[in-house]
């Protein structure tokens, strides 16, 4: 009788197999409830990103039509010079000249430096000169840079949620593999079992080290 209770108490008593198992599921519980956590808030900033890019395009495309309006004007204005010029109306040409906005003037001033009636290597309109700078061109150029920027943060910040997110499936295994092992007769095998299942998870906790955080 005694001997039948002391084999049954014996089964009963975990053994080291048992502990390790324990160890195993607790920490991959915690170390994957964690790479869920931080796959959420890289979507969530994933997100933020993209929504900032959609708005600086915005901007930028406000600010260059901004900056075509004044091109289009500056055309006109110029046109008018032109004509003037070719008329031989110095009246009209002063005239015109008056017109002329403040950051297109700047860019005559120095295309009438290069002489380019007498200078054919001469640039053919103000229009190309570097310092012909329509207003809300500097101002789209800043926006695009701005949106190029927060897009490609956007790729980085989905990729590491993606990370995070193969974390959770390699401490999946860890699970799996920890739960099988208690289910094998061989105890050999079944500590070959955890040893996989706690190789799996030094390299997720190495990996998790190793990626970006963000709380």
């Amino acid at each position: 009788m005694n001997t039948d209770v002391d084999r049954t108490i014996g089964e009963d008593t975990p053994d080291l197999k048992d502990y390790i198992s324990v160890v195993l599921l607790a920490v991959t519980a915690v170390l994957t409830a964690w790479s869920g956590f931080e796959s959420s808030k890289w979507g969530g900033e994933m997100s933020i990103a993209f929504s900032n890019a959609s708005s600086a395009r915005v901007e930028a495309s406000r600010h260059e039509t901004r900056a075509e309006s004044a091109r289009n004007f500056d055309l006109q204005i110029f046109g008018s010079y032109i004509e003037a010029v070719s008329t031989g109306d110095a009246e009209r040409e002063e005239f015109v000249q008056t017109r002329f906005t403040d950051h297109f003037a700047v860019a005559f001033e120095a295309w009438i430096a290069t002489e380019p009636l007498e200078n054919p290597e001469a640039p053919r309109s103000p229009f190309v000169m570097e310092e012909y700078v329509p207003p809300g061109t500097a101002e789209a150029a800043e926006a695009d840079a701005r949106a190029d920027q927060r897009y490609q943060d956007a790729l980085d910040y989905n990729q590491r949620g993606d990370n995070y997110t193969l974390l959770t499936v390699l401490f999946a295994l860890v699970l799996f593999f920890s739960a099988i092992s208690q289910k094998l007769r061989s105890a050999r095998l079944s500590y070959g079992v955890l040893a996989l299942a706690a190789v799996f998870l030094v390299i997720g906790v190495v990996l998790l080290i190793s990626y970006p955080k963000i709380i």
